[in-house]
């Protein structure tokens, strides 16, 4: 077994079966007749207290009394052990949040040396979109007829979906490759072993086209689903087809976000299971099942706060570019101050989202393949 869980500790082959059926890929202690039996659900996870040997009529150890632990380990379950930012047992909300901070706080020289000159080419680009291909809002006199009114909204829209398509493809292609070197560090962190910046390059690069295409598919797939929802009150017109539009929108909404949180263990399944996008697909509706609420509560509560620290890290950014440059006019000097402020938020923030998405993968699999059993033993053999 690879002593790494960015290689095949999380990517062992998965339990298509949890019915005390061997989970494939697994090793254990061998059987006396030389045999090795795999683990199943059936065995206490690694570092709980179980029964002593011989059942439930054999005699307790002397000062002891029935079903309590061994007295040096107290009332409570034994602490887990934990090499790396996270303890190997199934994990709270707030451990998988401090752990993505923990991450970053241990290992910033390789997380940073990852997120911040990326973050600096795609807030560069971005400026030169905003500068020459933003759209401004039609000016319109009063008395504007309706076409014109009509011709104005056009451009408008066309000169949008312009400025977003290149932005939205500079934002995707940055969040897929700091994702995966990212994927790469995290994963490392949990057996408390670092990385460098080329070696998790040397790891992620072959993953790097299935991850691309996975990240447009997913919200390409979605569009698509709003846009056929919607369709028929588009087509309708009228009041009617507005009503019915948006009962097709909200319907849509709700499917996406399911559809999204069903699939949001897909990038680190593709990453550490080594798998095709297909494959990684099944793989994270099969570890969020059962876990939807818990999976989606996490990943909103990450999201928001995401936004407020980004928001709190902009101010500043904003107000010095209004002083400097006396408006919001979309000048050099304005974009060029809040181009460093996005610098700083997308430098600290890539970080966190990518450690939320992979300890809540490993979260899954522990708590529904046994993860910790096979983490422990790699921790066990690699040191710190």
């Amino acid at each position: 077994m690879n002593d790494t869980p960015g290689r095949n500790t999380p990517g062992s082959a998965p339990s298509d079966g949890q019915d005390g059926s061997a989970i494939p890929g697994q090793p254990s202690a061998p059987e006396p007749d030389g045999s090795g039996p795999q683990w199943s659900k059936d065995q206490p996870p690694a570092g709980r207290w179980s029964p002593p040997p011989g059942g439930p009529n054999r005699p307790p150890a002397s000062g002891r009394a029935w079903g309590n632990p061994p007295p040096q380990r107290g009332y409570g379950a034994p602490a887990a052990p934990k090499p790396g930012v996270i303890p190997l047992r199934p994990l709270g909300v707030g451990e998988i949040l401090d752990a993505a901070v923990q991450t970053l706080r241990r290992y910033w020289r390789t997380a940073l040396a990852v997120t911040v000159p990326v973050a600096v080419v795609t807030q560069v680009a971005l400026v030169f979109v905003q500068r020459y291909l933003s759209a401004e809002l039609p000016d319109l006199h009063a008395d504007a007829s309706p076409t014109e009114q009509l011709e104005a909204a056009s451009a408008y829209l066309r000169a949008s979906v312009t400025e977003l398509a290149p932005t939205m493809l500079v934002s995707v292609a940055a969040s897929v490759f700091t994702s995966a070197l990212l994927t790469v560090v995290v994963s490392r962190a949990i057996l408390g072993r670092s990385v460098t910046v080329s070696e998790a390059w040397r790891e992620a690069s072959p993953r790097l086209p299935q991850l691309l295409v996975l990240s447009l598919a997913l919200p390409l797939g979605a569009g698509v689903l709003a846009f056929v929802a919607m369709l028929p009150g588009l087509l309708l017109g009228g009041a009617g087809g507005a009503t019915l539009a948006f009962l097709g929108g909200t319907a849509a909404f709700v499917a996406i976000v399911w559809l999204l949180i069903r699939f949001g263990l897909a990038s680190p399944a593709l990453m550490l299971e080594r798998q095709g996008i297909v494959a990684a697909l099944k793989r994270s509706a099969k570890l969020v099942d059962g876990s939807w609420w818990r999976v989606f509560g996490i990943t909103l509560l990450t999201q928001l706060l995401i936004m407020i620290f980004t928001m709190l890290l902009t101010i500043p950014f904003t107000a010095i570019a209004f002083a400097v440059d006396g408006g919001f006019e979309l000048t050099w000097t304005y974009l060029s101050i809040m181009a460093v402020g996005g610098i700083v938020t997308s430098a600290l923030t890539y970080p966190i989202a990518a450690g939320v998405s992979v300890f809540l993968y490993v979260d899954q699999r522990i708590r529904r393949e046994a993860l910790d059993l096979e983490l422990t033993k790699a921790a066990a053999g690699t040191g710190d």
